[in-house]
């Protein structure tokens, strides 16, 4: 199964972000995108954040309203190991934009909407491995498009 980008998440400042069809990544987050609380969220340390579709498809099933973008991620991937990736390993992002991973996300209250009874730690790395978000910098900017294949270029190192 190849890996792609689901969608591609914007907004003014807070969530939930919504999808636009491509959108131009720098090495300081996508233009169309904007942060409320630049202390916790964006900057070149934290350009992007990354989450999985089969991730949210298993909170669904768990019963969350979550949905891409409700989270606040930026780029909804599908077909990758998810609880393979870690902070070190990077990602071909389409045919030009190459990002690395640098944390697992600190889940906050503003994303309790998408969580059962606002359980919004359900997807907090220390509390569940493998099911939080991603913060990645930008090695190589590009434009960014739903529909476009992401390669796992190396594994994080031990």
């Amino acid at each position: 199964m190849k890996a792609y980008i689901h969608q591609l998440n914007c907004s003014p400042g807070g969530v939930p972000k919504t999808p636009v069809a491509d959108a131009v990544l720098t090495p300081i987050g996508l233009v169309c995108d904007q942060q409320r609380d630049r202390r916790y969220h964006g900057g070149p340390e934290r350009a992007l954040c990354l989450f999985s579709l089969e991730v949210i498809a298993e909170l669904q099933a768990e019963g969350h309203p979550i949905f891409p973008g409700s989270a606040g991620e930026n780029v909804t991937i599908s077909g990758l190991e998810w609880a393979a990736l870690a902070p070190g390993a990077r990602l071909a992002l389409g045919h030009e934009a190459v990002i690395e991973i640098i944390s697992y996300t600190t889940p906050c209250r503003t994303i309790s909407n998408s969580f059962r009874d606002g359980q919004f730690k359900r997807i907090s790395h220390k509390l569940h491995p493998g099911q939080s978000r991603l913060y990645a910098r930008v090695i190589t900017p590009g434009r960014l498009a739903a529909g476009q294949l992401v390669r796992l270029l190396n594994k994080a190192p031990d």
